[in-house]
C-alpha cells in the first residue's frame, strides 16, 4: 500500500522496477493497476507470486484510514502503471526463503540506492531482526526473518525507501494508527491484532483499534511508518501538490480500505502547530495547592495553564483546570495533575493554533530603556506592549504611576524610526 500510494503520487514504476532489477530481481516481477475500494480510485502495487503464495497468510496490507502526510518538494508527477501481469517469475522467484540479515545486506549492497538510502534500507532490516530476536528470545546474529526475508516484503522495503528517495521528501507526518482488532494466524499460530512484532516495532507511536477486525498494520508498515515519520497527528500546514492513494488487498463496502499520501510544499509562512488542551473539574482541593501546581505545570513544558470558575453538581462551586501543552507532553503533563490534584480523570483534545510572529525589541524612552514585545503576521506589526516588568520598574525609581510610564513608553515607541521597530 505504501508503494501503490508514492506511484499514484507521481514516483514513476519504471524507475522502481530499474531500482530492484539492481537486486537481481526481475522487473516484471512487479506491476500496478487500478482499482476501487469503497468507491475511491486507487493503486494496487502487486508482486508476481503474492496472491498465490502468499507467506504472510491472514497478513493482508490493509491500513484502513492510516494517512501519511508527506510534506516538501515531491519531484516528478508521472504515473507509472503497466500493463498487467506478467507470468514469469523473474531472475529470482517468488518463495518462502528465510533469509538472514547478511544475506539480505549483501543484496541491498548490490543495489542502486544511494549510500544514505543503503544505511537506510539496512537499519530497517535490522531493526526488523531485534524485533524478531527479543520476541523468540533469538540472537540477532540466528535471526532468520520469516515474513520480511521473503521477496516481496524485500521488495516493500527497498523500493519503499528508493521511493521516498524520489519523492525528494525532507519532512514525513503520519496520523495514528488504526492497528485494527481480532486475530490472525501467522507461522506460529494464532496471535491476537496486532502481531507481537508490530506492537514492537509501534513501541512511541500513536495508535487505536477502530471498528474494523483484521490485520490493519503489518510489521512491514509498522516499520516503514515507525522509521519515516517524524511526528504523527493532523495534516501539516503545506500547499498541497500532489495525492497518492495506495489499494489494499480487500474492497470493505463502509470503508475505503486505500493508505493515502498527501506531498506537497511546507509552508513555512503558516504559524499554525499542533497542541492538545488538557482539562478537568476540581471542587474538593485546598485552593492554595492551585499556585503550585501551575508552577509545576510550567516547568513541566506546558505552553498556557488557566483556571475558570465553574459551577458544578450539586450545586458546589469548583475550578475549571484548563492546561495547553505541546501533543508530546500530554503524559506527563497528565501525570503531574493525577499527583498534585484531588482529580480522578481528566480529558484532553488534539487541535491547532495559529501564533503571531513575536520578537522582543528594547526602546529608548526618556525615563530609560523599555523592552517591547512586538507580534507580526506576514511583516506587518499587529500588537506592540511594552514589558510590564519594566515599567513596573521604572516607576518605582522615579516614583511615577505605572499607566504614566507606559503612555511614555508607547509614545517612544510610535515615535521611533520605522527600521528600529
Amino acid at each position: 500500500m505504501v508503494l501503490g500510494a508514492l506511484i499514484d503520487a507521481g514516483v514513476p514504476l519504471e524507475a522502481i522496477r530499474g531500482a530492484l532489477g539492481s537486486l537481481a530481481i526481475d522487473a516484471n516481477a512487479v506491476w500496478t493497476e487500478r482499482v476501487l475500494r469503497a468507491g475511491v480510485s486507487a493503486t494496487k502495487f502487486h508482486v508476481h507470486g503474492e496472491d498465490v503464495h502468499d507467506h504472510h497468510h491472514e497478513h493482508e496490507h490493509e491500513h484502513e484510514h492510516t494517512h501519511a502526510h508527506v510534506s516538501d518538494h515531491g519531484h516528478g508527477h508521472s504515473h507509472g502503471h503497466s500493463h498487467g501481469p506478467v507470468h514469469d517469475h523473474g531472475t529470482e522467484p517468488h518463495s518462502h526463503a528465510h533469509r538472514s540479515l547478511k544475506d539480505i545486506h549483501a543484496l541491498i549492497d548490490r543495489s542502486s540506492l544511494s549510500a544514505a538510502g543503503k544505511d537506510r534500507a539496512k537499519a530497517l532490516f535490522v531493526r526488523l531482526g531485534e524485533a524478531e530476536a527479543a520476541i523468540h528470545g533469538t540472537p540477532l546474529e540466528e535471526v532468520h526473518l520469516h515474513e520480511v526475508g521473503a521477496l516481496d516484503s524485500i521488495i516493500d522495503i527497498v523500493g519503499s525507501v528508493f521511493a521516498l528517495e524520489q519523492l525528494g521528501a525532507t519532512e514525513i507526518v503520519a496520523s495514528p494508527l488504526n492497528v485494527g482488532g481480532g486475530t490472525i494466524r501467522v507461522a506460529h499460530g494464532l496471535y491476537p491484532v496486532p502481531a507481537p512484532a508490530t506492537l514492537r516495532l509501534l513501541e512511541g507511536v500513536p495508535i487505536y483499534a477502530g471498528a474494523q477486525q483484521g490485520e490493519l498494520v503489518t510489521p512491514t508498515g509498522a516499520l516503514l511508518v515507525s522509521a519515516y515519520a517524524r511526528s504523527f497527528g493532523g495534516v501539516p500546514p503545506m500547499r498541497l501538490r500532489k495525492v497518492g492513494y495506495g489499494a489494499g488487498s480487500h474492497d470493505h463496502a463502509d470503508t475505503p480500505n486505500v493508505l493515502r499520501v498527501l506531498v506537497g510544499d511546507s509552508d513555512r509562512d503558516a504559524q499554525a502547530q499542533a497542541v492538545v488542551v488538557i482539562e478537568c473539574e476540581i471542587d474538593d482541593m485546598n485552593p492554595q495547592i492551585f499556585g503550585v501546581l501551575m508552577d509545576r505545570l510550567l516547568a513541566g513544558g506546558a505552553l498556557d495553564v488557566f483556571y475558570t470558575s465553574v459551577q458544578m453538581k450539586k450545586n458546589r462551586p469548583g475550578t475549571l483546570l484548563t492546561i495547553v501543552a505541546p501533543p508530546s507532553r500530554r503524559e506527563a503533563l497528565a501525570s503531574h495533575v493525577f499527583t498534585e490534584t484531588t482529580t480522578i480523570g481528566v480529558r484532553y483534545t488534539e487541535m491547532t493554533r495559529e501564533c503571531l510572529e513575536r520578537e522582543t525589541l528594547t526602546i529608548d524612552t526618556e525615563v530609560g530603556p523599555v523592552r517591547f514585545k512586538v507580534a507580526r503576521r506576514d511583516g506587518e506589526v499587529l500588537n506592540a506592549s511594552p514589558e510590564f516588568d519594566d515599567c513596573v520598574r521604572i516607576a518605582e525609581q522615579r516614583r511615577r504611576p505605572v499607566k504614566e510610564i507606559q503612555a511614555l513608553a508607547m509614545k517612544a515607541y510610535l515615535d521611533a524610526p520605522r527600521r528600529q521597530r
